[in-house]
């Protein structure tokens, strides 16, 4: 049962007497609650020891599984680029859906509000740091304060190009830069004011965000802390490398060495990170390497929470913790994200903090989009008219709440899918060629065996696809799959 939310206000209104419920501006003496937002790039859900993969380590992401409520089906709508982090990272900001991005999220209107901003117009002072990939003048419009600022999608972890916060919100600085000292004495300028030699951005972006908690003196405060990590190139202190031996790393169930057609994107950047065909041991070391990433990422947000504890407002803070897709890493032989499978649409979210459950799970289906929303209605705050998520704060109150009956999903023009409680659904036009899956999560979670050809799957597959359609008409997609020519295909090389 999901709540209107009219009734959801009041009943925060009336401190939760309707329905039980324990908001949490109501649970903190009257204060309103800080609120960390931790975002990791290219983790996938299935990367967190506490939610069951046992060949992780990740002690800090274990402590807030075990400290609050875990989100297990939370998705991404996908792509329609094939830098996929930029439109994710704008539906998480702005609440909309893929269709409506801008320029794929490359700009975000005026009109568009996002998150930082509604915390800005209700009190709070906005920090961010780390990966900005949705343009300059969005940023000014989000923040009060910030540092190590990265407006990009990916750099050297080890050399990040990096703005300092500029109140005036111009980022017009250029450095000059020595490109091959070498071999050329030749002398470029690039867009950003400082490179940070020899700190892996890891640790780079969490420093900021520990130096902001230390030097704050303004509450309530609203942190949006995004990583570049564990994204490509996989490197990370050798400590941590040195956790995973590849020899021991289970290769997963769907490994293949090669996608068995043509997906429309077999050849893009993220592919080529690996050989074709793939093999299991250079997966492994993949794995191994993409493993050590994400446990070096929990050991620096560990020492965010740690300055929340030294600072004494941890105890009066949200903070949340996602990813902006998944990353196949040999799964399907792909690598990459460019595509609707579960490896790359499924993304961890935990929510922990004051006035919420404590060592929960919720299986109903989430967007990213959905958390702006939802935000606002745990806080009290109006939803901007231009949101189009839908808020699922009932989720945490509620034994019976469902939320959403399906979760779709696109990678440009050419991949739809779908996902019911029970049935993944997946189309393809490429080149010409309709090709469909069907797969059954609930004995197939790894989505090994296709099951639409099956006669006794006829029927569920046509529904299946007429819901499809239905639910991506209403995001705003206008795809018609009556239509010989819905998916554009690959892109031709040039």
């Amino acid at each position: 049962m999901s709540i209107p939310r009219r009734r959801f206000l009041s009943t925060l209104a009336l401190g939760g007497a309707v329905l039980g419920l324990s908001p949490l501006f109501m649970c903190t003496k009257n204060k309103k609650p800080n609120v960390l937002f931790l975002f990791a790039d290219d983790q996938r859900y299935d990367t967190v020891h506490a939610l069951g993969n046992r060949d992780i380590i990740t002690p800090t992401l274990d402590k807030l599984v075990n400290s609050g409520v875990s989100f297990s089906n939370a998705y991404i709508m996908g792509g329609n680029n094939g830098a996929v982090c930029m439109p994710s990272r704008a539906m998480l900001l702005t609440g909309r859906t893929l269709a409506r991005l801008v320029e794929d999220g490359r700009v975000i209107p005026e009109d568009h509000v996002m998150m930082p901003e509604v915390f800005r117009q209700n009190g709070y002072t906005t920090f961010g740091t780390g990966k900005w990939h949705n343009g300059k003048r969005a940023y000014a419009r989000c923040f009060d304060a910030g540092g190590e600022i990265l407006f990009g999608g990916m750099s050297d972890h080890w050399n990040v190009p990096c703005y300092h916060f500029d109140p005036e919100g111009q980022y017009e600085t250029v450095t000059p830069v020595i490109e091959h000292p070498w071999s050329s004495n030749e002398i470029t300028f690039k867009n950003y004011d400082h490179i940070t030699d020899g700190k892996h951005s890891s640790e780079l972006f969490a420093e900021a965000a520990v130096n902001f908690i230390k030097s704050c003196s303004k509450k309530p405060f609203f942190m949006y802390v995004p990583f570049t990590a564990p994204h490509d190139p996989r490197s990370m202190p050798k400590e941590y490398l040195d956790m995973y031996d590849p020899g021991t790393i289970p290769l997963p169930a769907n490994f293949k060495p090669r996608h068995p057609f043509d997906n429309g994107e077999l050849e893009i950047r993220d592919e080529m990170l690996a050989p074709f065909p793939r093999t299991p041991g250079e997966i492994k070391k993949h794995i191994a390497a993409y493993y050590a990433m994400v446990t070096h990422l929990d050991a620096q947000i560990g020492r965010i929470l740690q300055a929340l504890h030294d600072s004494g407002e941890y105890e009066n803070t949200l903070i949340i913790y996602s990813g902006d897709n998944g990353l196949a890493v040999g799964q399907h032989g792909l690598m990459g994200k460019q595509n609707v499978y579960e490896h790359s649409v499924h993304v961890p979210l935990i929510f922990s903090g004051p006035g919420l459950p404590v060592a929960e799970r919720r299986k109903n289906p989430v967007y990213l989009l959905d958390i702006f929303p939802t935000l606002c209605e745990l806080l009290g705050f109006e939803i901007p008219a231009s949101v189009d998520g839908t808020g699922f704060a009932g989720a945490f109150f509620q034994t019976d709440y469902t939320g959403r009956e399906a979760v779709v999903f696109g990678y440009k023009n050419f991949q739809k899918g779908i996902r019911t409680g029970r049935w993944k659904y997946i189309v393809y036009n490429v080149d010409g060629k309709r090709r469909r899956q069907l797969f059954d999560l609930q004995s197939d979670p790894m989505e090994t065996e296709n099951l639409c050809d099956r006669a006794e799957n006829r029927t569920l597959v046509q529904e299946l696809q007429e819901k499809l359609q239905k639910l991506l008409n209403a995001s705003g997609d206008p795809v018609d799959f009556s239509k010989t020519d819905w998916g554009v295909g690959k892109i031709p090389k040039t």
